[in-house]
């Protein structure tokens, strides 16, 4: 079976409210602040199980999210050990016959940044959160990405730069997206931040690019 290397993001530092969204939205092992980790996004989603075994039966890692899509599988791993989470990453590679530059760059499909958002459009946004809520005034970052698990890179790195809250977080399926709120200045220092780091992140050609 040939697999492809979608994702591939590894996370130096898991900042406390991404942490506590994934420990709160997951159905694996729960991660802590300060704590490594690794999203690995490959295609066909079945395959995302030897993933797991291979990195589990290898290196100290605990399984945080196994998503297993019939299109894309996504396994996030952490630890307190920086080395160990990266090594799981090698032995994942190894296993798949892939290298870290196999992966696909991540593509920014689109980003909205809104303020002063109205009362009403929060109880729809916070209806559907995993999240902290959004408050009325406050103005909110959407961000899609191209291949999902990317999505998890930037909440983190949103969250390393500027005081904001993550509301919402979907880094798998066929686009990832992020939600974020805070005032209009941490806003826009995320949003920098976030740009900043997708677009360091090297890779194989994103056939999306071709399309927007």
């Amino acid at each position: 079976m040939s697999i492809e290397l979608r994702t591939y993001a590894f996370l130096d530092q898991m900042q406390p409210q991404f942490a506590s969204f994934v420990a709160s939205t997951a159905r694996g092992y729960l991660p802590v602040a300060g704590q490594a980790a690794l999203y690995v996004e490959i295609a066909p989603g079945i395959a995302v199980n030897r993933l797991t075994d291979v990195a589990l039966k290898s290196t100290g890692v605990r399984p945080a999210v196994q998503v297993v899509e019939r299109a894309y599988g996504l396994l996030a791993v952490h630890s307190e050990s920086q080395a160990e989470v990266l090594e799981a990453g090698q032995q994942m590679l190894r296993a798949i016959e892939r290298r870290e530059a196999d992966r696909l760059r991540p593509n920014l499909l689109s980003k909205q940044i809104i303020t002063d958002v109205d009362d009403h459009q929060t109880m729809l946004l916070n209806r559907g959160r995993g999240g902290s809520m959004v408050l009325g005034g406050q103005t909110i970052y959407i961000l899609e990405v191209h291949p999902a698990g990317y999505a998890a890179l930037a909440a983190n790195e949103a969250e390393k730069a500027s005081p904001i809250t993550i509301v919402d977080l979907r880094p798998y399926g066929a686009y990832g997206r992020l939600y974020l709120s805070g005032t209009e200045a941490a806003i826009g220092e995320a949003a920098a931040a976030v740009e900043q780091v997708l677009a360091g992140v090297s890779g194989r050609a994103n056939e999306t690019e071709k399309h927007l």
